[in-house]
């Protein structure tokens, strides 16, 4: 007797569903897929208990007929895929035709759906079809999930508590809402509303709904496209700062994906402007043709091979370090408030983790607010940058600065320059802001292939351990780059002859030890980011520290240089250099404004 058997569908559709459907989210996802795919401006997500009791999902789509309901729930049936070359070309979320046979396949689901001319109702427990009815359902498809993995015991022991598996839902929800501003979604569980959008098309209106009045006051629009690429969308500024790369939304032709790679690059164009265990909020939307992608990876559809990934490279990181470089990025010292429903000043933010009530009469009018207020500064701002540039036009060969002159007036606790101008108050501090005018230094100085070296008058004497030495001895070639001369005395000592005239400033063997450090210590090596931490490395060992008392001359040439410098806002470590009290501000603090 033979050995090998076909296997029975309701099987097969069980070990499709262990890649497909892992958790509550993934049921979501290939529903809500499926309802924008079917042209939806309307998408309801009702939830019963994070949707391990029951999940609903409704939509105002095309719908389908009698035998498109029925045949939909077979494996591989797809109204999305209709030839071998459609796979390069793939325009819809879902294509597979492997979502709902996986997800019938361990729950009881209920299915009605009507084109505009008749109704149906499917009823499939466990895969198999108990049966086929009319639907009062006027247009559209609703999808009903109840005991989801009621027959699979093992993945429903593995299932999340119920708030971690609402979190991934919401998660989900929200960056599908972002992905599709035009379409109104509706997100509740157990008849709580957690989201709701009006469809109006307004990206930054989503992005209040989600996050909240203070982070939207603190997004950046960008857009930018080249020969392949088309991107947009909004970043943080960078006092908006998260522990996790989690509220990095990347949308691929409205499809939410996964890509580490994408993700560094855009931390990598936030270099020393955030520490680097810290993460901006940012949603970014890029457009390509299909033919450049490979979304066909792995069946959840969110990890997704580019084809020419060096020229999206380039693009988000010339777009986005552009726009920051543009910016005066000075924190404002004063709480951030935002009016509740009752009225009152508080100095919360809405996160969506926070799985309160959603108010939407208070967020529509609170985003109203905020837009005629960013109507008036708009205009003020245009006007402001006509001027400019015809005060620059004058002045086209002076470099242009980034923050007003400051004056110092004293230092507090010997570590912390009190200053003013026009506009406000400013505290500066020493440390950080000393660090960022030696960082700039240090890396010029640093990136130049002749630099300028002077004799030791008396050589610098220094012994390693035996593995460091080896390690060292492969890259010699690094410290003649630098411009530090050497001879090797020994098996592991060497002696210094001569340095860059740039080291001069610091503590010379101190600093030379921490750049020989740095070249035993990384193992994945690139010039760049080398000489970019020995340059954050010395200017931090030479700077004022904190508790250091300055003179007032002093504080004057430290807000000078810092004023010229690229980036004056942040130290090479990302730690802000300055922040301030606007003269409004003040005036409310001791009430002269009480509005």
């Amino acid at each position: 007797m033979s050995k090998i058997q076909i296997m029975d569908e309701v099987l097969a559709n069980k070990i499709a569903a262990g890649e497909v459907v892992e958790k509550c989210m993934n049921v979501v996802k290939e529903l809500v897929e499926n309802a924008i795919d079917a042209q939806s401006t309307e998408i309801k997500i009702d939830l019963q208990d994070s949707g391990v009791k029951e999940i609903k999902v409704a939509d105002n789509g095309i719908g389908m007929d009698k035998e498109d309901a029925v045949l939909a729930f077979s494996r591989h049936a797809t109204s999305k895929l209709i030839k071998e070359n459609d796979l390069f070309h793939i325009h819809s979320l879902g294509f597979r035709g492997e979502a709902l046979p996986s997800i019938a396949s361990v729950a009881n689901v209920t299915l009605k759906t009507c084109n505009g001319e008749a109704g149906t109702e499917v009823e499939i427990h466990g895969g198999k079809l108990i049966s086929v009815n009319p639907s009062d359902l006027l247009q559209g498809t609703t999808i009903t999930v109840k005991n989801l993995f009621y027959n699979t015991p093992v993945r429903l022991k593995y299932l999340k508590n119920l708030y971690t598996e609402l979190s991934y839902i919401t998660d989900y929800v929200n960056k599908m809402a972002l992905s599709y501003p035009n379409i109104r979604f509706i997100l509740k569980n157990n008849d709580k509303l957690l989201l709701k959008t009006d469809g109006s098309g307004r990206l930054l209106k989503v992005i209040h709904d989600i996050y909240g009045l203070s982070v939207t006051k603190k997004m950046i629009e960008i857009h930018n496209e080249n020969e392949d690429y088309k991107i947009s969308g909004y970043i943080s500024y960078p006092e908006l700062q998260k522990s996790n790369k989690n509220a990095i939304t990347l949308l691929v032709n409205g499809r939410v994906i996964r890509n580490l790679d994408i993700i560094r690059y855009i931390t990598d164009s936030y270099h020393t402007y955030i520490p680097q265990d810290k993460y901006p909020i940012a949603v970014i939307k890029i457009e390509v043709d299909p033919i450049l992608i490979d979304v066909n990876v792995h069946p959840t559809k969110m990890d997704i091979k580019f084809s020419k990934m060096d020229t999206l490279k380039d693009l988000i990181t010339k777009t986005i370090t552009s726009k920051l470089e543009s910016l005066t990025l000075i924190p404002d010292a004063a709480l951030e408030t935002i009016i509740d429903e009752n009225k009152t000043r508080i100095s919360t933010v809405y996160t969506p983790n926070k799985f309160e009530e959603f108010n939407a009469d208070q967020k529509e009018q609170e985003f109203q607010e905020f837009e005629k207020m960013s109507l008036d500064f708009e205009v003020k701002e245009e006007t402001s940058s006509y001027q400019e540039k015809e005060t620059n036009d004058d002045n086209s060969n002076q470099k242009k600065e980034r923050i007003k002159k400051m004056y110092p007036v004293g230092l507090v606790h010997a570590t912390y320059i009190v200053a003013e101008n026009e506009d406000g108050m400013y505290l500066i501090d020493q440390h950080a802001a000393n660090e960022r005018v030696n960082y700039e230094y240090y890396l010029k100085e640093l990136s130049n292939p002749t630099p300028a070296v002077m004799d030791l008058l008396v050589p610098i004497t220094l012994e390693f351990p035996s593995n460091e030495y080896l390690i060292l001895k492969e890259n010699f070639d690094l410290l003649e780059k630098l411009g530090i001369s050497y001879e090797e005395f020994g098996f592991q000592t060497i002696v210094i002859r001569s340095i860059p005239v740039w080291l001069t400033k610091a503590n010379v063997e101190k600093a030379i030890r921490n750049i020989i450090d740095i070249i035993v210590t990384k193992e994945d090596f690139q010039l760049e980011k080398f000489l970019d931490h020995i340059a954050a490395t010395v200017a931090c060992k030479a700077s004022i520290k904190a508790n250091d008392h300055i003179m007032q001359e002093d504080m004057e040439v430290l807000l000078e240089r810092l004023r010229s410098c690229e980036n004056p806002f942040t130290c090479p470590h990302g730690r802000p250099t300055i922040i301030t009290y606007s003269k409004y501000d003040l005036e409310k603090l001791f009430k002269r404004a009480m509005s």
